[in-house]
């Protein structure tokens, strides 16, 4: 669809001429000879970008910018003046004009124009787009009291300078925390940088968070910035920092002391603006106790402490978190929607997921990249969550009858999932009569699937 442009001009003859010339080039184009007419027809559709005279009769052109520029689905404004000066020039600028165009006019300065006005609209709009995506992506989901307390303190946290650290399991969610307050924080426009400082290898880490100068050691061929320095002016992000080495730790305590890095090789300090993430699954108590952790930078990080709970401790949002992934991957892989059924969903429920939320996402997409129905039923669930899922480890047996129940249905379960809810051959295999496996199903409250 081509791109709306609406001219603004009080002399017919310019309207007339810049209409020709932006149609030969493929725009849609509309006029108006005063700023209370272009305001009108503004009210009426949407157009892309205006191109709007300074002088204009009774409301002037950067009066009428002003106005443009309070609506909500304001266009790219360029102003044009035969009578140009700085000053008009700035306080266009500074009103939101995209730039500013002297008379006479000339065929290619307004053509070039036209081009970069809408294509710096075609980036921004872009640019929201693939923000709401990241934001959708990586938004906190859960009702439940623990998830509404931790985005409570998020919401509290974020604004401020101060460093935090993030406690939970792997695969719970704390990246997603760190991303989260820092997308809402005054550092939101500036870089997010993330550090995993188990995955780097202890003769790397240095060089990757403090940088290095050309011929420092071996392989060192040009001058490289460390993470502290790409980060400068937002966040680093230092994930499983209770895997980073006590040399190491050393030197991160000395920059966070000083606000200053230096890089390997190099004895000239660069300064830096950072606001310090960091995130561990250990307990960095039991770490500083046998002496694998320092205790001065645990303090230094530890200003404001997160704890992101596991997956078993809020089972009311598995519902929840599910039905997200399962939109999100069908969107991803172009399927039709999914949903789960109601018996495939209580084993969700009763699975007390080891790997958290990562795991749960994980298995979405698995079932959605190899399931062919549009309802996930309980023959389609991997037999892994039927092994234990009938009781989290939180929660024991609290008699000999309920421990034996649960046995005989996570047995029957993995017999029904072996053969692929075949009520004959599980049967078979179980040692009973078809009737008796379905009165025993009923006794153990497993639902019969559409597909048995």
């Amino acid at each position: 669809m081509p791109a709306s442009i609406l001219i603004v001009d009080d002399e017919s003859g310019i309207r007339e001429s810049l209409g020709a010339i932006l149609r030969d080039e493929g725009y849609e184009t509309d006029v108006a000879a005063s700023g209370e007419e272009c305001l009108e027809r503004i009210e009426k559709r949407v157009f892309d970008l205006v191109l709007l005279d300074v002088w204009l009769p009774a409301m002037d052109g950067l009066d009428t910018l002003e106005r443009i520029q309070s609506r909500d689905d304001a266009p790219m404004v360029v102003m044009i003046s035969g009578h140009g000066n700085i000053e008009t020039a700035v306080r266009a600028t500074k009103l939101g004009a995209f730039d500013f165009l002297e008379k006479p006019l000339s065929l290619e300065k307004i053509v070039l124009m036209v081009r970069n006005a809408l294509d710096y609209l075609r980036l921004e709009s872009e640019n929201r787009r693939l923000r709401a995506e990241l934001e959708y992506k990586h938004q906190i989901l859960g009702n439940s009291v623990p998830m509404k307390a931790l985005r409570q303190q998020i919401a509290l946290t974020a604004p401020t300078n101060g460093r935090v650290l993030i406690f939970g399991e792997s695969g719970t969610g704390k990246e997603l925390v760190a991303r989260a307050l820092h997308a809402s924080s005054s550092r939101k426009d500036l870089p997010f940088v993330e550090v995993n400082c188990a995955a780097i290898p202890e003769e790397l880490i240095e060089s990757e968070m403090f940088g290095h100068r050309k011929g420092s050691f071996t392989g060192a061929s040009e001058d490289k910035a460390g993470k502290f320095q790409k980060a400068d002016g937002g966040t680093l992000f230092l994930d499983e920092v209770g895997d980073m080495s006590l040399k190491t730790q050393s030197k991160v305590l000395r920059v966070l002391e000083e606000q200053r890095v230096e890089p390997l090789g190099s004895n000239q300090p660069v300064t830096v603006d950072v606001r310090v993430i960091a995130a561990t699954n250990k307990k960095l108590e039991e770490e500083i106790a046998r002496n694998a952790f320092r205790e001065d930078l645990f303090y230094r990080l530890n200003v404001i402490p997160f704890y992101v709970p596991a997956l078993r401790e809020r089972t009311e949002d598995i519902p929840i978190l599910a039905a997200h992934f399962l939109a999100t991957f069908c969107e991803e892989y172009g399927k039709k929607p999914k949903e789960f059924s109601a018996p495939a969903m209580g084993v969700l429920l009763a699975y007390p997921w080891p790997g958290n939320v990562r795991e749960l996402k994980n298995l979405v997409e698995r079932l959605v990249i190899i399931c062919p129905s549009e309802k996930i039923e309980v023959h389609h669930l991997p037999p892994e969550l039927f092994r234990g899922a009938s009781k989290s480890p939180q929660k024991p047996y609290e008699s000999l009858q309920e421990a034996r129940s649960a046995y005989e249905r996570e047995f029957v379960l993995r017999k029904l999932e072996e053969n692929r809810w075949n009520m004959t051959k599980a049967a078979a295999a179980l040692g009973l009569e078809r009737s008796h496996l379905y009165r025993k199903m009923r006794t153990l409250g497993i639902a019969p699937t559409r597909a048995s």
